[in-house]
């Protein structure tokens, strides 16, 4: 296994281990405003966006989180992506119906890319667990 497999895959097991509130929203409130932590190519007029980073977004799915919107969770979410039953698009989509992400970020190929990688990973992960 590569150096960089292994890091991979020990930080998805990382975070999938020590972050279990991943369902809530990561957005950081000031005064009576909510700011993005990630405002990957968000409009400048936005005012309270839940913005869930792609490795975070793959994690809350492994873990569960989107299955009421249709994405399996832990190796059967693996095996699905594997066979390219589910791509970052279906994620992205799903999250978006769970009010996760806003609807924009279906439309930033940055973001589905990022996705993309994370769920790549996952076969990594899987292995190791």
């Amino acid at each position: 296994m590569k150096l960089v497999t292994l890091i991979n895959s020990a930080l998805i097991f990382a975070s999938i281990t020590f972050v279990p509130g991943i369902a809530g929203a990561q957005t950081a409130t000031t005064n009576s405003s909510e700011i993005a932590i990630n405002s990957n190519n968000l409009p400048s007029n936005s005012t309270s966006v839940s913005y869930l980073q792609p490795f975070n977004l793959v994690n809350f799915a492994y873990q569960g989180g989107l299955k009421q919107h249709g994405i399996p969770s832990g190796k059967t979410l693996v095996s699905e992506t594997q066979n390219r039953n589910i791509i970052a698009k279906d994620l992205v989509k799903a999250a978006i119906n769970a009010d996760k992400l806003p609807s924009q970020v279906l439309n930033d190929p940055n973001y589905l890319s990022a996705v993309n990688l994370q769920l790549n990973a996952l076969p990594d992960y899987a292995a190791a667990d």
